[in-house]
């Protein structure tokens, strides 16, 4: 069996060494190397040619967010952020998602050694999903993941608070969710969105898509009127549920027990708007590992909604849309860049039919 070759970046020599001992105790990969900043890993890349990266996000010398910008656009390859669990962290997190980096976990705040220990499993498989992440080159002066779509507005001739639309991702997603409503018009449909992160990085997330996109982006909170032209993100310690309130759509919160392992979990999300929205919703399914939101997905579309999937080809990671195509549960299955269009015009194409539930 080949191993994953792993090489950690970070100026703590505690975090290196809680990292080299989760990592060469997984059976299916090893450190090749460690490296107290940027300019030492720089050597160590060419020397070991490591399959995965684990880079701190703070660190003397070089910023990691500067050698991550770097990296991505001289020689691309899988890279797990180490996060501190802070405001500051947050940001710097989402700006390293934005730049390439395939995911993160973040430090435990208080007893370093017993808490990384702790998230032994959960590291192990960020390092193996990144270790298959469909890495692309970056050229100087942007940082899209995905190809960006048409500039051009996509109208929605007739706006209506009956239509929903209900986003669900993972592995991937956070640029993948940007790149799609980035591309939405100010009075599309209200939106849901489930996105695997933990709790205190769905508040920066939120802010940072609101200040990108046209609609106002928001983290939700529960009990909040689901409105056009507003997306509602789930925040990380919670399930987000769409429920039913007389003639209006209402968020809903929920801290039941993890679904598929996530919580706030797709499955739930989707599950809840074929319950309460029926044929108003349209479901996508973005990029992301595991079979999260696949089940949710077909009983949506039983419900009559109709359901689109993230191809392959312009995925981070296929696992969650690959599962939900698997189940039959998805209509159309396109690239990220055109997904938002055909959301949009099959609410144009389908604007006049009966939208109560």
């Amino acid at each position: 069996m080949t191993k994953i070759k792993v090489l950690i970046v970070d100026d703590s020599a505690l975090i290196r060494g809680v990292m080299k001992e989760i990592i060469n105790s997984q059976p299916d990969m090893e450190v090749v190397g460690v490296a107290p900043d940027p300019l030492a890993a720089r050597d160590l890349i060419k020397q070991t040619n490591p399959d995965v990266l684990t880079l701190d996000v703070e660190m003397p010398k070089m910023d990691g967010l500067e050698f991550l910008e770097k990296l991505m656009r001289l020689r691309p390859m899988p890279v797990l952020m180490v996060s501190t669990l802070t405001e500051r962290g947050s940001e710097i997190t989402m700006r390293a998602l934005e730049l390439g980096a395939v995911d993160f976990v973040t430090k435990p705040k208080i007893s370093i050694q017993s808490g990384m220990l702790e998230y032994t499993d959960l590291i192990a498989e960020k390092i193996r999903i990144a270790s298959r992440a469909r890495i692309k080159q970056r050229t100087p002066g942007t940082a899209p993941t995905h190809p960006a779509g048409p500039l051009a507005p996509l109208r929605n001739p007739l706006t209506s608070s009956e239509k929903l639309i209900i986003i669900g991702a993972s592995t991937g997603g956070t640029e993948a969710i940007k790149d799609f409503l980035v591309q939405l018009p100010s009075d599309c449909p209200g939106i849901l969105i489930t996105q695997h992160m933990p709790e205190g990085f769905t508040r920066s997330f939120a802010n940072r898509l609101d200040k990108l996109c046209k609609i106002s982006v928001k983290e939700a909170e529960g009990g909040e009127r689901v409105l056009p032209g507003h997306a509602y993100l789930a925040p990380g310690h919670s399930h987000l549920m769409l429920v039913r309130s007389g003639a209006n759509y209402m968020t809903k919160l929920d801290q039941g027990p993890p679904v598929n392992r996530h919580r706030p979990s797709v499955d739930v999300l989707f599950h809840s708007a074929a319950v309460s929205a029926g044929k108003n919703a349209v479901g996508v399914i973005l990029t992301g590992m595991g079979k999260d939101g696949a089940a949710g997905m077909l009983e949506m579309k039983k419900a009559g909604a109709y359901n689109l999937a993230q191809d392959e080809a312009s995925c981070v990671v296929f696992g969650m849309p690959k599962e939900a195509i698997a189940s039959g549960a998805t209509h159309e299955v396109a690239p990220l860049h055109e997904l938002p269009g055909r959301v949009m015009e099959f609410f144009a194409a389908h604007g006049n039919r009966a939208m109560r539930v």
